[in-house]
């Protein structure tokens, strides 16, 4: 079972190119952000069924849905 999915970033770029899943048993995979993988599939269907992506984007970057994240830096 999905503990918890986030999206992680490219330092340099700011671009989101795979997802870091979680699992209960603290288990850890890293999934591209690619249509065809199935993994990625399996993704899609759990944010359909209501799973919430955690998605710590760098300050300035345009989210999914062109809202732009501002979260501040970590000190």
């Amino acid at each position: 079972m999905i503990k918890n999915i986030e999206k992680i970033y490219d330092r340099l770029s700011s671009v989101s190119k795979i997802y870091k899943i979680t699992y209960n048993d603290e288990r850890i995979s890293f999934v591209p952000l690619d249509p065809a993988n199935t993994d990625y599939q399996a993704i899609q269907k759990w944010i359909a069924e209501g799973g919430i992506v955690i998605d710590n984007a760098p300050s300035g970057t345009e989210a999914e849905g062109g809202e732009v994240i501002d979260n501040p830096p970590i000190e």
